[in-house]
């Protein structure tokens, strides 16, 4: 989930495009749909706040992916350093501000620099993967990672900062 907020409260999307983009600096993207009323309100502020959801956050999550929805009505959630909403209950945050803004079609690439890191809890992250929620496969400990997961992944939540 990305949020901001501004003088018309907190605002927030399920983002289906989000990736860690760099570790020195540290850098993060996500791409909104260019009409996007909370991408306007990022843009105007300059900050926002990545959420990274727990497995135990389904509904959470289909709350943000509803068009229309007062998603902070019911929700509980604290201001990061910015303001920017923090969920109660995420994995783990990052607060950002925007560093640089591409074209990308019918949506933008916002590249965020990460200005604060949350603390992780200890549970697993809520996946979406093939219209479906589903959980991580757990991994030997006695083989090592494959290439692609130490490119996709930081295993260490002290490596962002």
């Amino acid at each position: 989930m990305i949020t901001t907020a501004d003088s018309d409260g907190p605002a927030g999307f399920a983002c289906q495009a989000f990736a860690p983009l760099s570790l020195d600096p540290p850098l993060v993207l996500f791409c909104p749909q260019n009409g996007s009323d909370t991408w306007r309100r990022i843009h105007a502020t300059g900050i926002f706040c990545v959420n990274i959801l727990a497995s135990d956050q389904r509904d959470v999550s289909r709350l943000f992916g509803t068009r229309g929805a007062d998603r902070f009505a019911a929700l509980d959630w604290t201001p990061a350093p910015s303001g920017a909403p923090v969920l109660a209950g995420a994995l783990t945050w990052a607060e950002c501000a925007v560093e640089a803004v591409h074209p990308g079609g019918d949506h933008v690439v916002v590249i965020g620099r990460v200005t604060t890191l949350g603390p992780c809890r200890d549970t697993a992250p809520l996946l979406f993967h093939r219209s479906r929620y589903t959980t991580v496969t757990p991994t030997s400990p006695y083989e090592p990672p494959e290439v692609v997961d130490t490119l996709l992944s930081w295993p260490r939540h002290t490596d962002w900062i």
